[in-house]
């Protein structure tokens, strides 16, 4: 079973971290095991209301010196719509998506900075303040 490596973070900046094996779009509801949680222990359950965003990232010690590129290698093809999401609480995330289309709960990011933490994000519509095809 896969175990996807998340940083939830709530739209009042509580973050979570942990792995989930049970995150879907489609659902309002999946499990995080959080990362200091004893070995054996049970899963919380999390409902996707008041969460900003669900990042899939490479680890959990971040660098918090570095800055996310917000511009894409021109010497790279990119798979996907480049597109600028602005949150409301000011985060600004550039990136490329498959799925963005208004009025659906959520979508998929993938960063233009291929040396960010974040392999891609799940935004939730109601955290953003505006999205954009860039």
């Amino acid at each position: 079973m896969i175990q996807n490596k998340i940083v939830v973070r709530y739209m009042d900046g509580q973050l979570l971290k942990g792995v989930t094996n049970d995150f879907f779009p489609n659902k309002d509801v999946f499990h995080l095991v959080p990362t200091e949680a004893p070995q054996g222990s049970k899963s919380l359950e999390l409902s996707t209301a008041n969460l900003k965003a669900i990042f899939f990232v490479k680890g959990y010690v971040g660098n918090p010196d570095y800055d996310d590129k917000k511009e894409f290698d021109q010497n790279k093809a990119t798979v996907g719509r480049k597109i600028k999401v602005l949150f409301k609480d000011g985060e600004l995330m550039v990136g490329t998506t498959n799925g963005y289309q208004p009025g659906r709960p959520g979508f998929f990011v993938v960063p233009a900075d291929p040396n960010s933490n974040i392999e891609r994000c799940y935004v939730l519509a109601s955290a953003t303040q505006e999205v954009s095809f860039i």
